[in-house]
């Protein structure tokens, strides 16, 4: 016979394994929008769009006297490199991970906009950049930046999209990350992003 001290021993030790196995979450759940990092140091999700999984991983304004922010603005032609009045750089760095068998287009509609409606694009620079985010092809099991890259290696391990943005819009946040699948224009995933 079992005292009412062991059955509340068993009860709670039931408990603990119910609440151990809810904190797990639910892997299968696609994650389409989120909040970056910053708040409360949780990182940004991994936002499913398609078969691919985008990560932010920073975003901030860039100097472009400024020795580190300096390398992000290499490749850029003078045209390009050229801003406007009340316009200012600024940075999202991101990783991108193909878990499928099989070689998908990653997206190369990755918009930011702001709450007044105004809307960004990112800036390609030249193949001497060797962190901008160029589009393409990504392998089956593999992610960007590859592993063993500048972009990987480098402080904010991510592959980088150039924006250059109003200055009054960061007055207008939060700033919204926008990516869209390139195989399904409904397919959509938006991130909140840290300025």
């Amino acid at each position: 016979m079992r005292t009412p001290l062991h059955k509340l021993i068993l009860l709670l030790s039931a408990l603990g394994v119910c609440l151990a196995l809810g904190a797990c979450g639910d892997s299968h759940t696609k994650v389409t929008g989120g909040t970056y990092a910053g708040e409360s140091g949780a990182n940004a999700p991994y936002l499913d769009v398609g078969p691919l999984v985008y990560e932010v991983q920073l975003s901030r304004q860039l100097n472009p006297n400024n020795a580190e922010d300096s390398v992000y603005l290499e490749g850029l032609s003078p045209t390009q490199r050229a801003l406007g009045a009340g316009e200012e750089w600024f940075a999202v760095f991101m990783q991108i991970y193909n878990h499928s068998g099989r070689t998908e287009p990653v997206s190369r509609s990755l918009t930011i906009s702001d709450t007044q409606g105004d809307v960004y694009f990112p800036v390609v620079p030249g193949a001497s950049n060797p962190f901008a985010y160029r589009g393409g092809q990504l392998a089956a099991k593999s992610r960007l930046p590859e592993l063993n890259t500048t972009a990987a290696d480098g402080p904010t391990q991510g592959t980088l999209l150039l924006y250059k943005i109003k200055i009054t819009s960061l007055d207008n946040r939060p700033l919204l990350l926008k990516i869209v699948d390139p195989s399904d224009s409904s397919r959509t995933a938006t991130a909140e992003l840290d300025v």
